[in-house]
């Protein structure tokens, strides 16, 4: 019935607890996941759990917040995106957020990243998982740099655990890109969030957990797990005003849209 569209089941607070997470999400009518990577030392776990279940799937990229990784090359980024059930590229984009005493200029190597992600994309007709935080004017300068225009060839993907505002998600759209909302939409401070959530186009929507983090209330504060996305749904059929049923067959069925690979 649901659909979890981003979660990170091989971090340290979810991994030992596989099997109960595995029978929560059983429980929550919760179907299917997408595991998503961070790294590539850390890819070949997250693509064993895609092997080995046949309700997740994985993708392939390196965080824009990871540094004293593994660089990933184009090759790199196109052998792994062509092995089974690795259906998407990142988790990839920009992240300001933390610049600290770093300039604009100096995180010239995040926007290099997010390039060969872009690249690597395109070519294998793979949607990209984008993560942007403190940074949606170059994220969007550099997908239109790259071709990502929502016409023939471009990868398209999605903004995942979107935080941004209007505009933003407007152009995401434009752009051909899905948006994908957590937990977050459930806090009291969301507020506009909530706003953007309401009007973005029901076939344009994905939900997820982005878990272990950021968990929906009423278990905020908790470690998050895919088993909560139905609290996003619930959150999402309010703004809508329409059934938890509807937003639970619709962002399923825009998952397999999106990730061609995905057999519904």
């Amino acid at each position: 019935m649901f659909t979890d569209s981003h979660c990170h089941l091989t971090f340290p607070e979810l991994v030992a607890s596989l099997p109960a997470i595995r029978q929560a999400m059983a429980d929550a009518q919760v179907d299917r996941a997408l595991c998503i990577c961070t790294t590539l030392e850390e890819f070949p776990d997250v693509h064993a759990l895609a092997t080995q279940y046949d309700n997740f799937w994985a993708s392939v990229g390196v965080h824009p917040d990871n540094e004293g990784v593994t660089e990933p090359t184009l090759d790199d980024l196109l052998q792994r995106g062509q092995l089974p059930r690795v259906v998407a590229i990142g988790e990839t984009g920009l992240d300001y957020y933390r610049l600290g005493e770093r300039t604009h200029a100096d995180m010239h190597w995040q926007r290099e990243r997010f390039r060969t992600h872009i690249r690597a994309a395109r070519q294998l007709q793979k949607p990209l998982v984008i993560h942007t935080r403190s940074a949606s004017d170059d994220t969007l300068a550099i997908l239109r740099e790259e071709g990502e225009d929502g016409t023939t060839g471009s990868a398209g993907g999605v903004f995942h655990c979107f935080t941004e505002s209007h505009e933003v998600a407007r152009q995401a759209l434009d752009l051909g890109f899905y948006i994908s909302f957590s937990g977050i939409l459930t806090f009291k401070t969301a507020q506009d969030l909530r706003d953007v959530a309401a009007w973005v186009p029901l076939d344009r929507l994905l939900i997820e957990t982005d878990s272990p983090y950021l968990a929906p209330v009423p278990f905020r504060g908790k470690t998050n797990n895919p088993s909560y996305v139905p609290h996003v749904a619930r959150q999402l059929a309010t703004l809508r005003q329409c059934s938890v049923e509807t937003i639970a067959e619709t962002t399923s069925r825009n998952f397999s849209q999106l990730f061609t690979a995905v057999v519904s």
